[in-house]
């Protein structure tokens, strides 16, 4: 008996180590079918749709993830998350806020994704919150058209990133925070969507396309993620950006009993056999 617990204990190891890909979920925002609904979904500028919690909702679910969202009716302002299949890439202004620079999610044009707007003075911070038995492995980022061109030519709230000589040292930052359920904090990890202190300008880059970022060092207690940004231009920058598929496993302590309780079971079965 001794010798079947080893084995059975050294097995449930191997597995934890082994599944958590063939395990693993995306989330991609199709199911929110925002070609056909919500009802208070808009047609965005260029083509396409978009949802920003104007219905008063709050937040909204997709997958195994809720993302907030502050709706004001006083002012048709928002905070947090809002969803889209916008594509225009090729315009920038407050007109076309809910559009990412890749001109659709990370399947192709017309595909969903997300857009968070860090509105500091609520303050309403752009938060993840996903279900017990999930954690976050990976997210897909990149600029809003918005930001990209208020970063790439200036605009009457924003500098043109690298002044007018291209030798400013210009950034646009992204800091992803981990919690666990008690708030402890479980990682935090930076991401630039744009880099202008390279000392040779030609590396200098904003962003255009969709980046991965790697969750896995975050604490597999991570029950959420809030995301901020930061700027160079301290007011001048629009605090959006766009996030993508979302990758998400088993929380390790609900595969373990999964895999506990088909280990058992084939143990139960080979006993019963024999």
């Amino acid at each position: 008996m001794k010798k079947i617990s080893l084995y059975l204990i050294v097995g449930i190891v191997a597995l934890l180590a082994g599944n958590s890909a063939v395990q693993s979920a995306v989330i991609d925002f199709s199911d929110l079918n925002i070609t056909t609904s919500p009802s208070q979904a808009y047609t965005g500028a260029g083509g396409g749709r978009y949802y920003n919690g104007s219905d008063s909702a709050g937040s909204f679910t997709s997958g195994s993830a809720t993302f907030n969202n502050n709706y004001n009716t006083t002012y048709g302002s928002w905070g947090g998350w809002a969803y889209s299949n916008t594509t225009n890439a090729a315009t920038g202004g407050y007109a076309n806020q809910y559009s990412a620079i890749t001109g659709g999610g990370v399947s192709g044009s017309g595909s969903a994704y997300a857009v968070a707007y860090y509105d500091s003075y609520t303050p309403t911070i752009p938060t993840i919150t996903f279900a017990a038995d999930q954690r976050p492995l990976s997210l897909e980022v990149t600029n809003t058209a918005y930001a990209y061109y208020a970063m790439l030519n200036g605009d009457t709230f924003s500098k043109k990133f690298g002044g007018a000589t291209g030798n400013d040292q210009d950034w646009f930052l992204l800091t992803i925070t981990g919690y666990n359920s008690l708030s402890g904090q479980t990682g935090v990890i930076n991401v630039y969507l744009a880099d202008y202190r390279f000392s040779d300008n030609a590396q200098d880059y904003i962003l255009a396309t969709w980046e991965t970022v790697d969750l896995s060092s975050f604490g597999s207690d991570t029950t959420s993620l809030q995301i901020t940004t930061s700027s160079s231009d301290t007011y001048g920058t629009p605090s959006y950006f766009a996030v993508g598929n979302i990758t998400t496993v088993p929380e390790p302590s609900s595969l373990a009993l999964l895999l506990m309780g088909s280990a058992a079971f084939g143990v139960w079965r080979r006993r019963k056999q024999s």
